[in-house]
């Protein structure tokens, strides 16, 4: 079996300064899966991942976006804090607890975060609290 040089290798790789590896849709799917009560559905050819009939994050159909669950009245400061990284979602989901998020510009363990943060605004406290922040 390859050791994790081979494999930090053959994955994605951020051009610039920092060289950070890029997160991909398998890291999305390992990630929301991982959490208690978190299922999978193909909906209109897009992969959502929710608990329940609750979506906590979904990937475009390019695969390049991932759309996340976070808090209205917070969204606006993510995406003018970060414009390049995060954006709205389209005017239809205005109304939703929803962000945006290119994935070439995100990390796995950033990526961690907003998934499982996503995921605790549809679970009960008590489910939550059995994952570590």
């Amino acid at each position: 079996m390859p050791g994790p040089a081979y494999r930090l290798a053959a994955r994605n790789v951020i051009p610039g300064p920092y060289r950070a590896v890029m997160v991909t849709t398998e890291d999305v799917r390992r990630m929301a899966l991982s959490l208690p009560r978190a299922e999978e559905a193909l909906v209109r050819d897009r992969v959502k991942f929710r608990v329940g009939r609750i979506v906590f994050a979904a990937l475009s159909r390019d695969e390049a976006t991932l759309g996340f669950g976070f808090p209205k009245e917070e969204r606006a400061g993510l995406v003018a804090g970060e414009p390049t990284k995060f954006f709205l979602p389209g005017k239809s989901d205005m109304r939703y607890n929803w962000v945006c998020v290119r994935l070439a510009r995100i990390d796995v363990p950033e990526l961690r975060e907003l998934v499982v943060e996503a995921w605790r605004m549809v679970v009960p406290r008590k489910v939550s609290a059995t994952v570590p922040s």
